[in-house]
């Protein structure tokens, strides 16, 4: 409970994120130190023993379970207040979404407690940690497909340390945190003796590691300027969509992304409309007619979120392109749709969540993420919760983008936290690829954010305007935009190495 704790403390919006270095050692000192010997006699000679497999899943899993309770109770309201369902049903589907997700940290736990053993040997458990605690994000990521709040995001503001996820992508942040959590834990399993001086030398390193959030560098030079709209429109107000009513709001809005205050200013080159609730489809004539205007009007790149209709019965969450003469160049349809969200897998057996793509669309898979090419820029677009996959953006710029542009409808959320989860883990995204983000929301958090994770100009949440984001491109790869999730992969392949050697070797061997 200690443990699932201080993991919810870490992320948005408590936002505690020096907690992360020690939000996991309760859990390890727990595995270890789990049942009283068999006899019923306890003195201060004999020593708790390490749990047993079973005992060591249930404690994981426990963490795991009140860990998403506690940090993803928004799926509550979005399923309540805009998948139609009523509270009970609502509370029941984030119960069996924390009960399913809970099971990677029973894996972990699991794990760990095997290679503790009957014997209490937790210090290869220990040494093992970090790697099995990437390895359980991996299979997060590629297994359940959400890899939502990644331990190592907690220091996306951590400029220094983050250098790493240039390398690693944001696991060897992860293991970096796991690996100080690791030495807590063992501060507390060593003999006391030893006990203060090891605390003291993880509080040390901890201290040290954290102290980077507060390092601030100078600011990188721009030579671009794009104007991010924010609609902030109701994601549940479907009725006012008249034909006047749309007709007013497009002009609204071409109005803003024209507004006076950019005239003075650099010249923007690309304007973006965001993820919308609006019902912008590319086969309306209104629509494109008004959208070819106002590239017209700019002499600017537009990226437009939109429904794209191929026909009426394929659909796409999509990001149109539109030339600065008003042609539509181009489109990115989203790849990686929202369960239960943006399609109902299995339609006939999770019927009950037909209210959710009801409002959203019962959308079609894209099927390529190469750059669109606006003039002499590749822009490297992805939709909503594609952010949270790290090896998907990374493709984008393995393929020449020069500028990440993510648009997302944030409405979603509420007022949760989180739209600042979800700005955080674009964040990261910016950092591992080494690009400026250009991450435009309904109803907000947006901003214009740098190659370091850093915000550099932003607006308000839950209004209506336009923000002059400043950004630039940049043609240099990182290693992980390069070489994807090779650190990942390895840390799996340690941990099952390390199985397979516990197992093994002879049991008289010092492990």
């Amino acid at each position: 409970m200690l443990s699932a704790a201080l993991q919810v403390l870490s992320f948005p919006l408590p936002g505690l994120y020096f907690l992360s270095w020690v939000s996991l050692a309760p859990l390890l000192v727990a595995i270890v130190h789990a049942r009283l010997p068999d006899t019923l006699q306890l003195d201060e000679s004999q020593k708790l023993l390490p749990a047993r497999p079973a005992q060591g899943f249930l404690l994981g899993y426990a963490c795991g379970v009140l860990w998403y309770l506690g940090t993803c109770y928004w799926v509550y309201d979005t399923m309540h207040q805009y998948g139609g369902l009523s509270a009970p049903i609502a509370l029941l589907v984030l119960l069996l979404f924390a009960l399913y997700l809970g099971l990677y940290h029973g894996l972990f736990g699991l794990i760990f407690s095997l290679l503790v053993g009957k014997k209490g040997r937790h210090r290869l458990a220990l040494v093992s940690a970090p790697f099995l605690w990437v390895a359980v994000e991996f299979a997060r990521t590629r297994i359940s497909g959400f890899p939502w709040n990644l331990l190592g995001i907690t220091q996306v503001g951590n400029i220094p340390l983050t250098r790493i996820a240039t390398v690693t992508g944001v696991y060897g942040l992860s293991f970096e945190i796991a690996l100080v959590n690791a030495a807590f834990a063992a501060a507390f399993l060593v003999p006391r003796g030893n006990r203060r001086t090891l605390l003291a030398a993880s509080l040390v390193a901890a201290v040290l590691l954290q102290a980077g959030q507060w390092v601030s560098l100078p600011a990188i030079l721009t030579d671009h300027t794009a104007v991010l709209l924010q609609q902030n429109l109701s994601v549940a107000d479907t009725d006012a969509w008249t034909t006047d009513y749309f007709k007013r709001i497009l002009q609204e809005f071409s109005t803003l992304s024209l507004s006076p205050p950019f005239a003075s200013a650099r010249p923007p080159d690309l304007i973006v409309w965001p993820e919308s609730p609006a019902p912008l489809q590319t086969n309306d004539v209104v629509f494109r007619t008004a959208i070819s205007q106002l590239a017209q009007q700019s002499r600017a790149w537009l990226v437009i979120g939109s429904i794209g209709v191929d026909n009426p019965h394929t659909i796409f969450n999509s990001a149109s392109l539109i030339s600065p003469t008003g042609a539509w160049d181009g489109r990115y349809s989203k790849i990686h749709l929202v369960p239960f969200g943006e399609y109902v897998p299995f339609p006939s057996v999770f019927a009950f969540a037909s209210g959710l793509t009801q409002a959203v669309g019962n959308f079609t898979r894209g099927t390529s993420r190469a750059p669109l090419q606006a003039g002499d820029k590749k822009l490297g677009v992805f939709i909503c919760y594609e952010s949270i996959f790290p090896d998907e953006i990374r493709q984008l710029t393995a393929q020449g983008a020069e500028v990440l542009v993510n648009i997302s409808n944030d409405g979603w959320y509420g007022d949760s936290g989180a739209w600042a989860q979800h700005l955080n883990q674009a964040r990261m995204r910016a950092v591992e690829n080494n690009r400026w983000l250009l991450r435009d929301t309904n109803t907000g958090f947006t901003a214009s954010i740098d190659p370091y994770g850093r915000v550099v100009a932003s607006l308000p949440r839950k209004t209506r305007a336009v923000l002059a984001a400043p950004y630039a491109l940049t043609n240099v790869t990182t290693f992980y935009a390069e070489h994807g999730d090779w650190f990942a992969c390895l840390c799996a392949i340690i941990s099952l190495g390390v199985l397979i050697a516990r197992f093994t070797l002879p049991e008289g061997m010092n492990l």
